[in-house]
């Protein structure tokens, strides 16, 4: 038998939205769930603390990282636990580095206008100059011809090093204190850019050196930092309403996820293997390093940062699986995700 019956429309307006309060659908229940603690993070003390970040595991092991506040360079050596501070020039204050085929050290000097150079065995830096207009390098990736792209935030620049011959061609997005910032490189080589000081990604074409802007789906975002997928999909964050997103240069379709947590502000990125992206979420403090499957299309990770934070950057080491990361609270990190 069924039964039938009459309502009053806003008493029933009234009753679904008491029982939605109650009883959330099972998507949302879902997402308040605690999520598991998938990596194992092990810490140490940087003797010099100075704000180390943005690590880079070299061809021995060795891992690279910035003194950016204490304007040094240094290197840790997992096997012996053992750090050693390389010196650079005055008031460089080092926001980036990476080391290339030959284990030479490529760093930012954010504060003096310069890309530098530093032997590894002598300690000895050669010094690249940027021209006019740019001011501030910020953050650094080599091309297979062994030259450099790197972003200049401040000065609103995207530039070329060519490490032969130290000369830079620098470009200028059409917005303007677009303030590039994370940068990587595709497939063919051409670099993709977060724009922090507003909603875009921008896309270089490295043959005829031209730029285009790309608009995220909304307009308060403002990307921080991206990866590229295999397929050639970006991956980015939107530190300033928590988001991660994924668009599809083929076919300029956009897919947004909400990062877990009232106040997340996700920093620091790494793609590792599996097609699991790992963020910072530097919105709480301690930090979390939160995991979102890229396939699945879900977070399946929060694991806390024991020293605290800030995050700013990640490194994924394809020989062991794990990722690298500074904290501004003057420690080295290294994570490595649970076997399962």
């Amino acid at each position: 038998m069924r039964a039938a019956f009459r309502c009053n429309p806003s008493v029933r307006v009234v009753q679904i939205f008491f029982l939605c309060y109650l009883f959330p659908s099972a998507s949302a229940w879902a997402e308040q769930l605690p999520l598991p603690n998938r990596l194992h993070v092990s810490e140490w003390a940087v003797p010099w603390k100075g704000r180390p970040r943005d690590p880079f595991v070299d061809g021995h092991g060795n891992v690279w990282f910035c003194g950016q506040s204490g304007n040094y360079i240094g290197r840790f050596e997992p096997g012996s636990g053992e750090f050693k501070r390389f010196e650079v020039p005055e008031g460089s204050h080092p926001h980036n580095l990476i080391v290339d085929g030959k284990n030479r050290v490529w760093y930012a000097g954010n504060r003096n206008a310069h890309i530098g150079r530093l032997d590894p065995q002598s300690g000895a830096i050669k010094r690249y100059a940027m021209p006019e207009g740019v001011e501030d390098p910020h953050t650094l990736v080599l091309n297979r011809a062994g030259n450099i792209w790197f972003t200049a935030q401040n000065s609103n620049r995207i530039g070329l090093l060519n490490t032969a011959s130290g000369d830079v061609q620098a470009l200028t997005p059409t917005t303007a204190r677009a303030r590039p910032y994370g940068i990587k490189l595709d497939g063919q080589g051409a670099p993709w850019v977060a724009l922090f000081g507003t909603n875009k990604l921008a896309h270089i074409d490295p043959d005829s050196m031209t730029l285009r802007e790309i608009e995220l789906p909304r307009a308060d975002a403002r990307p921080r930092r991206l990866e590229i997928d295999g397929d050639g999909n970006i991956w980015y964050v939107d530190y300033s309403e928590g988001y991660v997103g994924r668009y599809v240069p083929a076919s300029g379709k956009f897919s947004e996820w909400r990062v877990p947590g009232d106040t997340s502000r996700p920093y620091g990125t790494a793609l590792d293997h599996r097609g699991i992206l790992w963020l910072a979420d530097t919105g709480v403090i301690p930090n979390r390093i939160l995991a979102f499957d890229t396939a699945a299309e879900k977070f399946v990770s929060a694991s806390p940062v024991p020293s605290g934070g800030n995050v700013r950057h990640m490194f994924f080491n394809a020989k062991d699986g794990s990722i690298w990361f500074g904290v501004d609270s003057g420690f080295l990190a290294q994570g490595k995700p649970h076997k399962s």
